[in-house]
């Protein structure tokens, strides 16, 4: 028994010994393996940093040779002051658009030109995007009318007194080819037609179809018709889908503008993308022509108030004469000031360091009015300060080129922000919606006049809670999908067009479709 109980014993302490030299090896064994593991790490490691920087040097010497050679500083913010990329994406990124897509395509109903012996002509009058959505109107009226429509002229009498022709702005014989389906178009008047009389016509605003269908009697007496202005020549709504759709493949695919306007408009976007990463696109509508034809005066001295007064007076195409300029803020009828502006983006929660393109021409006051913004948003940036002189050699003093840039770099933009709801601010939103519904906010500004005079009165300032009262008035005012909006209750007659949504504002639903539809290239 009690040699058993010994044998037992040294079984146990043999045992024990074993488990200790295999407990001990397998430790030892663990550490050599989590060491060689570490060192194996940080060689892998080191490679990546190295290839990483290797990259970012790359990157950095391919970003200054972009600088050096396009726009040597100050044209733009040092990098560093710039937002950061993780900085508050949502102020940044596309509203959801629910899988839209543009659908510009005929239906098969379409019917396409047919050859005819009728002209028409035009005078384009406006600005830019007012020209521009008047071209897109005429050309739907020749395809109803079955007439050949002549190049259209663009206006040189409007207050920016530019001389380009329509050539100078856009890509001509792309215009002409690209619509080669839908009407002929020629760039002047054949030499037999050129000395027949000729029907002047002042079609009527938002017409539909049947009226220009009734208007085909003038072809018993005329060859040619010729257009005295362009714009709204047709209805917003109730046109057929067709119409519509060939109104939006002008505009949006054949009124392309001139090589030399869309190389440069392209060049100044990277320039900005490059260095900013983002931007807001600010059409600040603060120009000496809106102030006088709104009559706006809010903040401006007295002597600038009677400049403007004086202005609008003399200008005779402009119908009203007396305005109540409190009545006209207090509507939301003014364009918001500089230092408005300023205090809405902060509200919004877009940084100090952002990025914003000043797309407009001279501000109304200059520097001076232009400092309660640069005051809270230092980096301001401007097509004179991005481009060189020599870029801009071909565009000094045609206004309508110049604005052509700003409309290019406005639809490239993170954010586009209007200051009022004017020809261009429209047209850039529309185009925005087209192309996948942007990130634009339209500034509710009756609203905002509210606060602001709360916080001339004390009862307000900036800081948390007036951002809380920004964000709430405008979570729905951020170019999300939706239909276009139809005319103000209770308006009757011709009255009720004025209060539409325009149809190049929000081409939805005719020119926008959902993703059940076969996507277009």
């Amino acid at each position: 028994m009690v040699k058993h109980r010994n044998s037992s014993r040294s079984i146990i302490s043999y045992s024990s010994s074993i488990a200790r030299f295999f407990s001990i090896k397998a430790i030892s064994l663990y550490l050599i393996f989590v060491f060689a593991f570490t060192i194996w790490v940080l060689v892998f490691s080191s490679r990546n940093i190295q290839t990483d920087d290797d990259h970012t040097k790359h990157q950095q010497q391919h970003r200054d040779l972009i600088d050096s050679e396009s726009f040597p500083p100050p044209y733009l913010p040092p990098r560093k002051n710039l937002q950061k990329p993780n900085e508050n994406t949502q102020l940044w990124t596309p509203p959801f658009s629910f899988g839209l897509h543009p659908c510009v395509k005929p239906t098969p109903k379409y019917k396409e030109f047919s050859e005819s012996d009728h002209y028409v002509t035009v005078r384009s009058n406006g600005g830019l995007n007012q020209m521009r959505t008047g071209i897109a109107d005429i050309v739907a009226v020749a395809h109803i009318m079955n007439a050949t429509l002549v190049i259209p002229e663009l206006d040189k009498r409007s207050f920016w007194q530019d001389s380009s022709v329509f050539s100078d702005i856009f890509d001509e014989e792309h215009f002409i080819k690209s619509l080669g389906r839908d009407v002929k178009v020629i760039k002047k008047l054949p030499k037999e037609v050129e000395s027949l009389p000729r029907a002047r016509k002042h079609f009527t605003s938002w017409s539909s179809v049947g009226y220009y269908e009734e208007m085909t009697h003038l072809w018993k007496e005329y060859k040619v018709i010729h257009v005295a202005k362009s714009d709204s020549r047709l209805a917003n709504n109730d046109l057929p889908i067709d119409v519509q759709r060939l109104r939006c493949r002008v505009l949006y695919r054949g009124l392309r503008f001139s090589p030399a306007i869309e190389s440069l408009g392209q060049k100044l976007v990277e320039r900005l993308k490059s260095r900013a990463g983002r931007y807001i696109a600010l059409h600040l509508r603060y120009e000496k022509d809106m102030l006088a034809f709104t009559g706006c005066t809010y903040g401006l001295t007295d002597a600038e108030s009677e400049e403007l007064r004086v202005m609008r007076e003399s200008t005779s195409h402009w119908k009203i004469k007396s305005i109540n300029s409190t009545e006209q803020r207090e509507e939301g009828l003014c364009p918001l000031t500089p230092k408005e502006v300023g205090m809405f983006l902060k509200g919004l929660g877009y940084s100090q360091s952002t990025v914003i393109y000043i797309a407009a021409g001279e501000i109304y006051g200059g520097d001076d009015r232009l400092s309660e913004l640069k005051s809270r948003f230092p980096n301001l940036v401007f097509k004179e300060t991005l481009a060189g002189k020599e870029e801009l050699k071909g565009f000094t003093g045609h206004a309508t080129k110049t604005a052509a840039l700003d409309y290019i770099i406005s639809v490239e933009s993170d954010v586009f922000v209007p200051s009022h709801s004017g020809n261009m601010a429209r047209a850039v939103e529309g185009h925005r919606r087209f192309l996948g519904h942007r990130r634009t906010i339209t500034p509710d500004r009756k609203g905002l006049v509210k606060l602001f005079g709360k916080m001339e009165r004390g009862q307000l300032k900036e800081g948390p809670k007036l951002s809380n009262f920004v964000n709430q008035m405008h979570k729905d005012r951020q170019g999300a999908p939706r239909r276009r909006k139809g005319p103000t209750q209770g308006i009757k007659g011709r009255a009720r067009f004025r209060t539409e949504e325009a149809f190049y504002e929000n081409p939805y639903p005719e020119c926008i479709c959902s993703s059940k539809e076969h996507k277009e290239p």
